[in-house]
C-alpha cells in the first residue's frame, strides 16, 4: 500500500494544556479525534496541568462543578461545566510570573491571554481552543475533527476500531497504555494497523533551574520558540519511519 494511500489517525480525550506527548502523536496523524465523548477524568488531565517555577512544578487546576455530576450520567466530560471564581486571572499571574523572562514569553503570551480571558461554559470548549492555539504556535496541521460530530459505536478497543473504520483508517496511534486493552487481532483483521506510542521526552534549555520533563508545552513554546516542534519530534518516530 502506498504512502498516498494510507490515513493516519489518533485520538485523545480533551485536556487542559497538554504535554509534549501528545503534540507528537498529533503530528504523526492525518486525522486527530478529539474524544469528547468519554467519561470525565477525576484528577487527571481534563482540567489541568503543569508548568515550572523556581521551587519545582505546580498544577494549573480549571475549577468545574462536580457535585451530583461526576457520579452520574452528567460525568461525560463534554457535560463538565466550570466553575466562574477568577481563575483565569490566576492561571495568567502564575504563566506571567513564571515565564515573563523565557526567550519567547512575549511572542506567544498574549494568543493565550486572549483564549483565557474568554467566558467559557464548558471546559471541553475551553480545551478545544487552547489545542489550536498550540498547534498553530506549533505549525502542526494535521486535521482536527471531534467525536460528537460523529456517531462511533462500542466500548474500549472496539469504540476505537469503529471510529478507524468509519473515518477509513489504515493505522491507529494508541497511547503506551493502549497495549493494555486493545484488540491487536481485531484491528488487523479490519486492515487497521495499531501503533502504540512510547515517548521519549527531549530535554531543552528551561530558565529557573535544572530541566524538569512532563511539563505543559507552554513551558517548551516560552522556552524555545519555533524550535519547539523540532524539539516534540526528537529522538521520536517520524511520520515517514511509521508508514515506511
Amino acid at each position: 500500500m502506498s504512502r498516498d494511500e494510507l490515513i493516519i489517525l489518533s485520538a485523545h480525550q480533551p485536556v487542559y494544556l497538554p504535554w509534549l506527548g501528545l503534540f507528537h502523536k498529533i503530528a504523526l496523524s492525518d486525522i486527530y479525534c478529539v474524544f469528547d465523548i468519554v467519561q470525565y477524568q477525576r484528577r487527571d488531565f481534563n482540567n489541568r496541568n503543569k508548568i515550572k517555577t523556581s521551587t519545582g512544578p505546580i498544577w494549573l487546576t480549571v475549577p468545574v462543578q462536580s457535585s451530583g455530576r461526576l457520579d452520574s450520567n452528567m460525568a461525560n466530560i463534554s457535560n463538565i461545566e466550570i466553575i466562574s471564581n477568577g481563575w483565569q486571572k490566576k492561571h495568567l499571574k502564575s504563566i506571567e510570573l513564571n515565564y515573563k523572562k523565557a526567550p519567547y514569553f512575549d511572542e506567544y503570551f498574549c494568543g493565550l491571554e486572549r483564549i483565557l480571558g474568554n467566558p467559557y461554559q464548558y471546559l471541553v470548549d475551553l480545551n478545544f481552543d487552547l489545542l489550536l492555539f498550540l498547534l498553530g504556535v506549533l505549525n502542526i496541521n494535521t486535521k482536527i475533527i471531534k467525536a460528537s460530530d460523529y456517531s462511533f459505536r462500542g466500548t474500549k478497543s472496539d469504540l476505537v476500531l469503529d471510529m478507524c473504520t468509519q473515518l477509513d483508517a489504515n493505522i491507529y496511534i494508541f497511547g503506551e497504555q493502549g497495549k493494555d486493552y486493545a484488540d491487536i487481532n481485531a484491528f488487523k483483521s479490519k486492515g487497521v494497523q495499531p501503533y502504540f506510542q512510547s515517548y521519549n521526552h527531549p530535554k531543552y534549555n528551561q530558565i529557573k533551574g535544572e530541566f524538569k520533563p512532563f511539563m505543559s508545552v507552554l513551558d517548551l513554546i516560552f522556552n524555545q520558540g519555533i524550535a519547539s516542534k523540532e524539539i516534540v519530534m526528537s529522538n521520536n518516530i517520524s511520520k515517514f519511519n511509521l508508514t515506511n
